[in-house]
């Protein structure tokens, strides 16, 4: 079995602008997908980008704000759930009242190669 504690994982800035822990990925062992928390100061934006392969869902934990999809924009909250598809566009908001602390799930696996601003 294989388990990581969050405070185990090192936090560092992704091409995107958030704030990344790598919970799982590949150099633990996972083959097919990743799982990173991610976390934006209030007021900030991830960078608009896309993943030509890679399936993410978003979980938030802590916050609200906004998430945008291909165009599509709407207000997000703890609890919330989002699906971005391959190749969409996206870009998430923390609002103004706090940080915004969310899970990241990749399939494929979260890789640099496979983000794209455009």
């Amino acid at each position: 079995m294989e388990s990581r504690s969050r405070d185990d994982a090192e936090p560092f800035i992704t091409l995107d602008g958030s704030e990344i822990r790598v919970l799982l990925d590949g150099a633990s062992g996972a083959r097919n997908q990743s799982l990173a928390e991610a976390t934006l100061p209030a007021g900030a934006s991830t960078k608009r980008h896309r993943h030509p392969r890679t399936e993410e869902l978003y979980v938030l934990l802590e916050g609200a704000g906004e998430m945008e999809v291909d165009g599509e924009t709407r207000p997000v909250a703890s609890g919330d759930a989002i699906l971005i598809p391959p190749g969409a566009r996206h870009r998430i908001t923390a609002g103004t009242g706090g940080p915004l602390r969310f899970l990241c799930c990749c399939a494929p696996p979260y890789s640099d190669d496979d983000t794209v601003f455009d």
